[in-house]
């Protein structure tokens, strides 16, 4: 082949000899109005090419031929009919001054075949490189060059991600590469092993797979024994100081895995409790607590007193403190009461005050000495990753000895309402000597019938007691408020009172343990919300029972309204069970909730865990094909159950959906109000 070069001259010689080589200046070079190709050229594809030709040069020569005018004759231009990408790649490099429009452009002249079909042929013969030797050849480069994704996406006009995953499919046992070569896996099956490192693992799974070869079901298997970066363990601990323990995060290039997989899960464990510990005598050594334990988990049912704070006198310091901050946080929230947006100093001035505020008023209540040295504490991961710290707890060894007398004297007494004399012996009514003994009826009667002092007989005090109780009921029967105020004060007796009968009104209040019909449900975010508030409310209640009375006497209306609905809300139960006959219950309950108007979808969604995992397949495709459509609920009928379950848990995400037995039933008054609304606004028109 005869090489010459065209001078860079505007009307330059025409060479028409076809197989010659030549050099012609970009700006020579035209489109061959009969190239095959009228679909532009993609811009990924003419970055990719620029920037090959940036790092290795043009490799393969461009076809040309001489333009001609009308006449027949050269215009000094050369029709591209084969490599009309490159030469657009070079412009892409003419744009951003990497090279001048007259960089002289390696080219091979053909004037004898028709430019529309050697164009075509180029497109059409031509077979692509698999891309599992893509891949791999990218994990060479990595391997043998050295270069990191920058370099080779640089080098290969692609983004440093696209680079990333090719070397992840590249390292995927070759034995799974060949099933993929071999047309038997297809690319999101290999994407799908690529998320481990782990040769074996990977071909372990594959040989394991059933018919179903999903890439969601070979996600699953490869992450069964990995914990999700959501899960809360992982929150709390975080990703860098797990991958600093040595830890790895299995992440998944191809698909949105919202922070991968932690690998370790017994680490993990070992650095939430490490964590938690150290958390834990934090506390237990800045507070004085006697003793601290820690838990993932809340150690429900742990048979512990539990005492709370109380409230207590602020120093003369904190008072004035407290003072001066609420004056100038109510002073600069009248002053930009009507702003729109408060100026940057200004907001982070309210967040200062705010948190002066919180920190005076938590001193507001404090537990004793005696509860803090006899008393412990426990430190749990909370539900959203976070350590949540309950003091408080009393344990068996630590509780006071009774001291008390019997009210009888030693020796006698009153056990479980019944009178006893210092043998143990059951004492009847009537009359008794000072050591609970039976006195004969004829000593009675001889006895100074002026002795005023002697006690009433327990018969004659039942029988006055009997009369004032029916007083009493007749009497509080009339005043509804004082009736709330009893009520409340009974309620509140045994909700925050271990072990005290200090209630005269025979109402029992019984609250059902959750956590024994639905695992961990005390640790989701209403649970917390619940235990939240009953904690403010102990804190507020006095230290001793006997004070309870005044306590509650003494709140306004609002307060013992709110107290009353909280010990109230404590009783409720609404848990079907098999073996329970109470369709009367159930159906006040449901009354109930429509008088309140829950909405369940605050407090619970359908996941795999919850719900999804749990029932049969044809309650999954009903759920989806009510929330979602007929056709989401079709395009995952085929699936396998587990398969089913996940893809449901996404499609379900956000749309509200609740089963039957969790919805709550729309309040007559509000479909009457939107009736009287439509009415009125058919009469306003």
């Amino acid at each position: 082949m005869t090489t010459i070069a065209i001078e860079t001259t505007d009307t330059p010689a025409a060479v028409t000899v076809t197989g010659t080589e030549v050099f012609i200046p970009l700006n020579k070079l035209k489109k061959h109005p009969d190239n095959a190709r009228k679909t532009p050229h993609s811009e990924a594809s003419i970055e990719a090419k620029a920037a090959s030709i940036h790092a290795k040069g043009i490799l393969q020569n461009l076809v040309v031929e001489p333009e001609l005018d009308t006449e027949g004759a050269a215009t000094g231009f050369y029709l591209v009919s084969i490599g009309e990408g490159r030469r657009l790649a070079q412009l892409l490099r003419v744009k951003r001054k990497q090279i001048k429009k007259t960089e002289p452009i390696r080219c091979v002249i053909d004037t004898v075949n028709d430019a529309s079909e050697i164009s075509l042929d180029e497109n059409v013969t031509r077979e692509d490189l698999s891309p599992a030797d893509q891949f791999e050849r990218f994990r060479e480069l990595a391997e043998t060059r050295g270069w990191g994704a920058e370099e080779i996406a640089a080098r290969f006009g692609v983004t440093a991600h696209v680079v990333r995953q090719r070397m992840r499919l590249g390292a995927v046992s070759p034995k799974l590469m060949q099933v993929y070569r071999d047309g038997e896996l297809t690319l999101e099956q290999l994407m799908a092993f690529a998320i481990v490192d782990d040769p074996s693992r990977q071909e372990q799974v594959y040989e394991n797979l059933s018919w179903n070869k999903d890439a969601s079901t070979i996600r699953r298997d490869l992450t069964r024994m990995h914990i999700a970066a959501t899960d809360r363990r992982a929150v709390f601990v975080g990703a860098e100081s797990y991958t600093e323990a040595g830890g790895v995060i299995l992440r998944d290039l191809f698909t949105e895995d919202r922070g991968g997989f932690y690998e370790d899960a017994a680490l993990l464990d070992r650095l939430v409790i490490e964590n938690l510990h150290e958390i834990a005598e934090g506390v237990k050594a800045g507070e004085g607590w006697k003793w601290a334990s820690v838990h993932i988990d809340y150690p429900h049912g742990n048979g512990l007193r539990r005492t709370y704070p109380h409230p207590v006198a602020l120093s003369e310091e904190d008072e004035t403190a407290y003072a001066a901050v609420q004056g100038e946080y109510d002073a600069l929230t009248e002053q930009y009461d009507s702003a729109e947006e408060l100026p940057e100093d200004v907001d982070q001035r309210f967040g200062e005050l705010e948190a002066e505020i919180e920190r005076i008023d938590a001193l507001r209540h404090a537990y004793d000495a005696d509860e803090i040295a006899r008393g412990g504490v426990f430190v749990i991961l909370s539900h959203d990753g976070k350590a949540r710290i309950e003091r408080g707890f009393i344990r068996a060894e630590d509780e006071k000895p009774d001291t008390e007398e019997d009210a009888d004297g030693e020796g006698g007494g009153v056990i479980d309402g019944v009178r006893v004399n210092s043998d143990g012996e059951i004492i009847e009514d009537g009359d008794h000597d000072a050591d609970g003994n039976t006195v004969p009826v004829s000593e009675a009667e001889d006895e100074d019938a002026g002795d005023a002092g002697k006690p009433l007989s327990d018969l004659l005090i039942r029988d006055l007691t009997s009369h004032r109780t029916l007083g009493l009921r007749l009497a509080l029967g009339e005043q509804p408020d004082m009736a709330l105020i009893a009520v409340t004060h009974t309620l509140a007796a045994q909700t925050f009172y271990r072990g005290v009968d200090a209630a005269c009104l025979e109402i029992r209040p019984t609250s059902g343990i959750l956590a024994s019909h639905a695992d961990g449900i005390e640790d989701t975010a209403a649970g917390k919300a619940l235990a939240d508030r009953h904690v403010g409310w102990a804190a507020d209640m006095p230290r001793d029972v006997a004070d309870l009375w005044g306590f509650v006497a003494g709140l306004d209306h609002a307060s013992v309204m709110a107290l009353f609905a909280h010990c109230a809300s404590l009783t409720v139960n609404a848990v079907k069970q098999p073996w329970e006959k109470k369709p009367h219950a159930h159906a006040t309950a449901e009354k109930l909730a429509t008088a309140v108007a829950l909405d369940m979808t605050a407090h619970w969604t359908p996941t795999v865990r919850a719900y999804l995992g749990r029932v049969t397949k044809a309650h999954i495709l009903a759920a989806v094909r009510e929330a979602v459509s007929e056709a989401a609920a079709e395009r995952i009928a085929g699936l396998k159950k587990t398969e089913m379950a996940e893809a449901a848990e996404q499609l379900l995400a956000g749309t509200g959906w609740l089963p039957a037995v969790m919805r709550t039933a729309r309040p007559g008054w509000l479909d009457e109000t939107q009736q009287d609304g439509a009415a009125f606004q058919i009469a306003a028109e």
